[in-house]
C-alpha cells in the first residue's frame, strides 16, 4: 500500500532524471542531505531575482515584503512543530549551530561543578562535542546511555544513570546511523521529575515523522533545513517559551539590539534577539516552502511510506543470508528509513564505490558517530536512507546491485 503518490512526487525532483555512470540515479543518501523539489528552488530563485532586500530595518517596499516572507516562513515552521508562539522559533544555520547555541548559552549559564549531562552512545558528534566542551569549562560530567544489542536505546541504563545531578539530557529522537526511534515523551517526563531539561536533536526526525513539541513535553529542539527538502545553511532552534528569557544571545550585533548607550544596551524581544546580523533570508524562505510541501503531502504519510520501503528492504536482504549484516532494530515501527549494513568480508567504502557504479548513492564510513562504532566494534558501515521520492523500484535496484556485488 502506498501512502504517497511517489510517481507524482518524483516529477518535482528533476535530478532523478540524471544518469550516473549511464545508470538511473538512485539517491539513498537523504540522511546526509535531501534532494530539493522544484517548488522550493523556484521560491528561492524568485526571491533572489525579483524580491530580494535585507529585512526588518528597511521602511521601503522591498524590505517590508522581504521581512513579511521571512516571518511567514517562521509561522509555517511554528505550525509544523506545533510551537506555542513565534517567539520560540529561532532561525540558525543548522542543527550543529543550534546545538552549540544551547550548550554555550543555557549550558554555560546553568551547569555547575559535578552536575551531569546525559547523552547516548549513538549521538552525532554535533550533539556530543559542544556538551563536552562546556562540561569541561564548568567541571560537569558527561554520562552516556548505552544501547541494547539490537540497537534500541537501553531504557534501564537510562534510569540507572539518571539522577538529581542530571541537569541536561541531550538526545537524538532518531539515530542518524541505526535509525533507532527514541521514546522522547517518556524520557522528558522522567528528566523533568529530577529537575533537568531535555534537548532533542531532531535532524533525522523532524523531516520524517510528526514532531509536536508541546505533546512531547521537551524544552529544546534543533533541526536543519537541508535534510527536509530545504536549502543548506538554514536551521531552527525551538526553545520552550518559559526558557527563552533564560538564555542569553550567543551573538550580539545589528538586528538583535533595541538600543545602545555608552554603558548598557537593551535587547529586542525574542526571537530576534537571537538572530544578530543579516540572516540567511532566502534560506529561511526556502525552508518555509519546504515545510509547506511536507505539510501538503502529510508528514504522517512520510513515516508510513518509509516503513513500507524498510519492510521491503528487510525482505530482500533476508535472501542474502549471512552475506549482509544489518544493524539497528528489526521492527520498522521502531526505526526510521535508515538501513545501516555491511557486506560480509568487504570494506564499506569499497561497497559504497561499487554501488556508485550502479548509479546508487549511499554513505559509507562512521557517519560522525565514532562512539557508536567503537561500541559496535566496527571500522565503518554502509548507510542507505530513504525519503519521499524513493520507491520500491529504487529498493529493487539497490538490492539487485548488492546481489551482484556479493556474487562477484
Amino acid at each position: 500500500m502506498s501512502f504517497l503518490k511517489v510517481e507524482e512526487i518524483r516529477k518535482d525532483f528533476p535530478i532523478l532524471e540524471e544518469k550516473i555512470r549511464d545508470r538511473k540515479l538512485v539517491y539513498l543518501d537523504s540522511a546526509a542531505s535531501s534532494l530539493k523539489p522544484v517548488q522550493v528552488v523556484e521560491v528561492v530563485k524568485k526571491f533572489e531575482l525579483y524580491e530580494y532586500s535585507n529585512i526588518h530595518r528597511g521602511v521601503y517596499t522591498l524590505s517590508q515584503k522581504a521581512t513579511q516572507k521571512y516571518e511567514e516562513a517562521r509561522e509555517k515552521i511554528c505550525k509544523f512543530i506545533n510551537a506555542n508562539s513565534l517567539e520560540e522559533v529561532i532561525f540558525t544555520y543548522g542543527t550543529t549551530d543550534a546545538l552549540n547555541i544551547i550548550a554555550y548559552t543555557y549550558g554555560l549559564k546553568h551547569l555547575q561543578k559535578d552536575d551531569e549531562v546525559l547523552l547516548t552512545i549513538f549521538e552525532h558528534h554535533s550533539n556530543i562535542l559542544p556538551w563536552r566542551a562546556v562540561a569541561s569549562m564548568k567541571g560537569a560530567r558527561i554520562k552516556y546511555v548505552d544501547i541494547l544489542d539490537d540497537g534500541r536505546l537501553d531504557y534501564s541504563d537510562f534510569e540507572e544513570k539518571l539522577s538529581e545531578k542530571t541537569k541536561i539530557v541531550s538526545i537524538a529522537q532518531t539515530s542518524n546511523t541505526l535509525g533507532t526511534l527514541v521514546d522522547v515523551k517518556k524520557i522528558a517526563k522522567r528528566v523533568h521529575e529530577v529537575g533537568g531539561v531535555v534537548v532533542i536533536d531532531g535532524a533525522q526526525s523532524v523531516p520524517h515523522l510528526p514532531v509536536d513539541v508541546q505533546d512531547l513535553g521537551i524544552d529544546f529542539l534543533a533541526f536543519s533545513g537541508h535534510k527536509m527538502l530545504g536549502p543548506t545553511g538554514i536551521g531552527v532552534l525551538w526553545v520552550k517559551r518559559d526558557l527563552v528569557d533564560d538564555i542569553p544571545p550567543l551573538r550580539l550585533g545589528g538586528g538583535a539590539i533595541r538600543d545602545v548607550e555608552l554603558d548598557r544596551f537593551t535587547l529586542l524581544d525574542p526571537p530576534h534577539r537571537f538572530e544578530a546580523g543579516t540572516p540567511n533570508i532566502s534560506g529561511a524562505i526556502g525552508l518555509g516552502a519546504a515545510v509547506e510541501y511536507l505539510m501538503k503531502i502529510g508528514i504522517s504519510n512520510v513515516k508510513r511510506h518509509e516503513e513500507e520501503l524498510m519492510k521491503y528492504t528487510f525482505k530482500r536482504f533476508e535472501e542474502f543470508g549471512d552475506s549482509i549484516i544489518v544493524y539497528g532494530p528489526k521492527d520498522v515501527s521502531e526505526r526510521s528509513g535508515i538501513m545501516l549494513f555491511n557486506v560480509e568480508g568487504m570494506d564499506p567504502n569499497i561497497v559504497g564505490s561499487l554501488l556508485d557504479s550502479y548509479g546508487i548513492a549511499v554513505r559509507s564510513g562512521k557517519h560522525c558517530a565514532h562512539l557508536l562504532y567503537r561500541r559496535l566494534k566496527l571500522d565503518g558501515a554502509v548507510r542507505a536512507s530513504y525519503y519521499i521520492y524513493n520507491n520500491v523500484d529504487d529498493v529493487e535496484i539497490f538490492a539487485s546491485a548488492l546481489e551482484e556485488i556479493i556474487k562477484t
